[in-house]
């Protein structure tokens, strides 16, 4: 497992897939937040899209294989950006395709605004929308989820979920709401989402977005700027990036494309490998 050391000396891992065309590797920021960039995979098992490009994925301080920093309020995603910099010059890259996962695409954004020329294409897959100020309202989450009405865990999820948009969270809720963020709600999925519940750091997740660490008004203004490729791949039934909220996303970015990836949650590289890497794999350039 390769390490390199951050600016505060903090040493943080990351995690190479496939081998791919020659050329620079894409590198790619997990979700959560601070979520350890194992549930990513190698976005699509066997034919996913490391089978077609060298794929870098971060392990964010304090998670997966990195260590834990001195000071937590370094987990702050703006300050984060000087992670995934020192990543790049510890890998001699110069230029990247960078890819996001979720609320990874804040980290996304907030690196494109601070670094444009560093990136050649970005792809933002079903992003948090925290960090350009697009809220997701109640009604659009209730409009998604109704797209699963048929389904037989619909009646508990959606329950669970009328109490998380109330504001009345609890672990419970959002366990019993889980099956909204997948495609099929199969072992894969119920594998896959067991498997995060022990891979995000919570006190890291907390200071990811604490106050000063998103100017979304700044960051709507810099990504206006950014001309380069930018490709949102949306999950048609995702209750954490809808498709309507994707668009609104789509239209800030002067050369962007929409993809909604259909019968889709959040994890679309687990509910149709196939789709996921014909979209991704044909932006990024296989």
């Amino acid at each position: 497992m390769p390490t390199f050391s951050a600016y505060d000396g903090t040493k943080l891992a990351y995690h190479e897939f496939g081998d791919g065309p020659p050329g620079p590797p894409v590198v790619c920021l997990p979700g959560g937040p601070m979520q350890a960039s194992a549930y990513l995979g190698g976005l699509g098992g066997l034919r996913g899209l490391s089978a077609h490009r060298q794929l870098i994925m971060l392990d964010l301080r304090g998670t997966g294989e990195s260590a834990t920093p001195e000071d937590l309020d370094s987990y702050r995603c703006d300050r984060l950006v000087d992670d995934v910099d020192a990543l790049c010059e510890h890998l001699g890259l110069d230029r990247m395709d960078l890819l996001a996962h979720s609320a990874g695409a804040n980290l996304g954004a907030l690196y494109v605004g601070r670094h444009p020329e560093r990136v050649s294409k970005l792809a933002l897959i079903t992003p948090s929308t925290r960090a350009v100020g697009i809220e997701i309202t109640g009604d659009v989450r209730r409009a998604t989820a109704q797209l699963r009405r048929d389904e037989p865990w619909f009646a508990a999820a959606f329950a669970a979920l009328e109490a998380i948009v109330a504001g009345r969270a609890t672990d419970d809720c959002w366990q019993a709401a889980a099956p909204f963020f997948y495609g099929r709600w199969d072992e894969v999925a119920q594998s896959h989402q067991a498997a995060e519940d022990g891979q995000t750091n919570k006190e890291a997740a907390t200071a990811f977005a604490a106050e000063g660490a998103f100017a979304p008004e700044a960051t709507r203004t810099a990504l206006a700027l950014f001309r380069q490729p930018v490709l949102l791949l949306a999950g048609e039934v995702d209750l954490g990036a809808p498709p309507r909220a994707m668009a609104e996303f789509t239209q800030l970015f002067p050369n962007a494309e929409l993809v909604i990836q259909p019968g889709a949650g959040h994890f679309p590289w687990l509910d149709d490998a196939d789709r996921f890497v014909a979209a991704t794999g044909a932006f990024l350039g296989q």
